[in-house]
């Protein structure tokens, strides 16, 4: 085997080996948060909804998105952020969501979208425990990327629970 080849097999080798996981990262404020990318079906530009009533302030309302209705929930007011006008860059990011009884198609509008990352799992650090004062269930991990701080989010437990319930029957 010729020096060359050795060298591709390794690189190949490695690369099958690898146990990183990808994240497609967004912005939201000054933060960037990042959901694995094998959760995202579509990312798609803001556009206008159909309001449901008696839903939270969050939940923007729905759309149909090819047949499936689709309920949208504004990350930056589910996580108490300041609200800002909806602009040229900020989107839809279209995500499945798994629950225990089955599993559901989401959309999250955000900021805007920034990057896909590898991040291997060793590099993944626990979210900090802050006790009984902030709830981190959310938050799957933190991981350094480019020396900057991403917040890996749960998915299925930030979208879960009373978003759930407030949805159902919406997407049926």
């Amino acid at each position: 085997m010729t020096k060359a080849a050795s060298e591709l097999n390794s690189i190949i080798g490695s690369e099958l080996d690898s146990d990183a996981d990808q994240f497609l990262t967004f912005i939201l404020g000054e933060e960037e948060y990042g959901v694995d990318i094998l959760r995202v079906q579509e990312i798609k530009g803001w556009d206008s909804v159909t309001p449901i009533p008696n839903t939270p302030d969050y939940i923007k309302g729905v759309i149909n998105l090819r047949g499936t209705i689709v309920p949208i929930v504004d990350l930056r007011q589910r996580f108490n952020m300041p609200e800002i006008e909806y602009g040229p860059i900020t989107v839809v990011i279209v995500l499945k969501i798994e629950c225990a009884d089955r599993d559901r198609i989401m959309g999250i509008v955000v900021d805007g979208v920034s990057d896909v990352y590898d991040v291997p799992q060793e590099e993944m650090k626990e979210p900090p425990d802050f006790g009984n004062v902030v709830d981190t269930e959310f938050v799957r991990g933190l991981a350094t990327v480019e020396e900057k701080m991403i917040i890996i989010l749960d998915i299925d437990h930030l979208l879960s629970g009373s978003e759930i319930k407030a949805t159902d029957g919406l997407a049926d």
